[in-house]
């Protein structure tokens, strides 16, 4: 029974080997040709590979196109030969089944995607003392890989060798455009003064040429003092009128006040906040009554940024003339200031000394109560008129001095 098994098992193995030994090492039957080779009478892997050194040869490169030019790469294939073979009868003429395939395809799309993008760039801007300059920005480029795949999938799928890479623009988050609308003019304020007094003028232009170039960030405060610094010749201020103990009277930084009294008014007119500012004792000329700014070692100008946005400034003095201007996004309002005198004091009359010649030592001024408003409108509409500040400017009695005239004694004595 044994013996009997074993015959069996050996015959169907031998079975099994001829079989396989056919499909694996058989020929090709006579006269078959598949796609123009002539494989009848080949062993079945020579003539596979005869007839795939063909189709390799034949089989064009798969084609992206782009905007910069073709991008080419080679590919493998699938085919239907080794049933085709097998199955051919003698002088038969075939035509293999072949399959593009692209097994790295997903890694060399992601390579040319990354090619043919890039960033996006965006506008710049800086400031400084001599004004804004602006770059413009630059579009970056990207290129969409899924849809990519797809094309080239749906491309092998159908037999098709090209495809279109599709790449779509992209913007900059910050445009020049934006910048500029963020860096408009709000207000300017100028003021005018003796250029022939020429300590006085180099201190208004000294103060002027610190704050230029500053840059208020939203919600933070700049202080006059803070970017002027102290009045000092060591601080490069020279000697000039300033108003000491209700007199105008020598002094280190004289006309100092003559800036800050026009940057509070520019600041004022472009929306900004004032947090601190005191009047003169005395009344100046070269602005309205409640809308001058003091400063001193003990007195400050601060001026808040409510806006969103940085808040630019500039200033510039000079030929006789003092001018700041605030630069930022406009909020729509606009704004102004009004004064209003509520009491004029007339000085006493002037108090008469002897001197060695006849002049004027003090002049008179008048004494004023007065206010300020800050309006504010949209259009032609007034919104608000909000009290700004209320000063007394002091009464001033003026001084002037005449020659004085000998007596009779001292004309004797002279003559003696």
């Amino acid at each position: 029974m044994k013996k009997l098994i074993v015959l069996q098992l050996a015959l169907s193995l031998l079975g099994s080997a001829v079989f396989l030994g056919g499909w694996s090492f058989g020929r090709v039957k006579k006269g078959v040709t598949v796609d123009g080779v002539a494989v009848g009478g080949l062993a079945y892997p020579a003539a596979e590979a005869a007839v795939r050194e063909k189709i390799a040869a034949a089989l064009p490169p798969f084609v992206v196109h782009t905007e910069e030019g073709d991008e080419l790469f080679e590919t493998g294939f699938t085919d239907d030969l080794p049933e085709l073979l097998r199955r051919a009868e003698r002088n038969e003429e075939l035509h293999a089944h072949v399959t593009r395939e692209w097994a790295d395809a997903e890694e060399e799309l992601a390579a040319l995607c990354a090619r043919h993008s890039f960033a996006a760039k965006d506008a710049e801007m800086s400031f400084s003392v001599r004004g804004f300059t602006y770059e413009s920005e630059k579009e970056g480029q990207a290129c969409d890989f899924s849809k990519l795949m797809a094309d080239v999938t749906a491309a092998l799928r159908e037999g098709r060798d090209e495809v279109t890479l599709s790449v779509f623009p992209v913007a900059a988050k910050v445009t020049e455009e934006a910048l500029r609308a963020r860096t408009q003019t709000l207000a300017s304020y100028t003021t005018y003064f003796d250029s022939g007094n020429s300590p006085r003028a180099h201190n208004i232009a000294l103060a002027a040429s610190r704050l230029s170039g500053s840059v208020i960030l939203p919600g933070e405060t700049l202080s006059f003092n803070g970017v002027v610094g102290r009045r000092t010749r060591e601080n490069g201020f020279e000697e000039a009128n300033i108003i000491s103990g209700g007199e105008f009277v020598p002094g280190v930084g004289g006309g100092v006040c003559q800036a800050s009294t026009t940057l509070m008014n520019a600041a004022l007119l472009s929306g900004l906040r004032i947090t601190e500012s005191r009047p003169h004792s005395l009344t100046v000329g070269y602005v309205p009554y409640s809308q001058d700014a003091m400063v001193s070692d003990a007195s400050d100008l601060k001026i808040f940024n409510p806006y969103g946005v940085p808040v630019y400034l500039l200033g510039l003095a000079g030929g006789g003339r003092v001018k700041f201007t605030f630069y930022g996004l406009p909020d729509g309002l606009t704004y102004r200031m009004e004064s209003v005198t509520l009491l004029v004091a007339d000085p006493p009359a002037e108090k008469i000394v002897e001197g060695e010649e006849d002049k004027v030592l003090r002049a008179p001024r008048c004494g004023v109560a007065s206010e300020s408003y800050l309006l504010v409108y949209r259009g032609d509409t007034l919104l608000s008129r909000t009290l700004f500040r209320r000063d007394a400017y002091a009464v001033v009695q003026g001084i002037r001095q005449v020659k004085r005239t000998e007596t009779e004694e001292e004309r004797e004595g002279v003559e003696e």
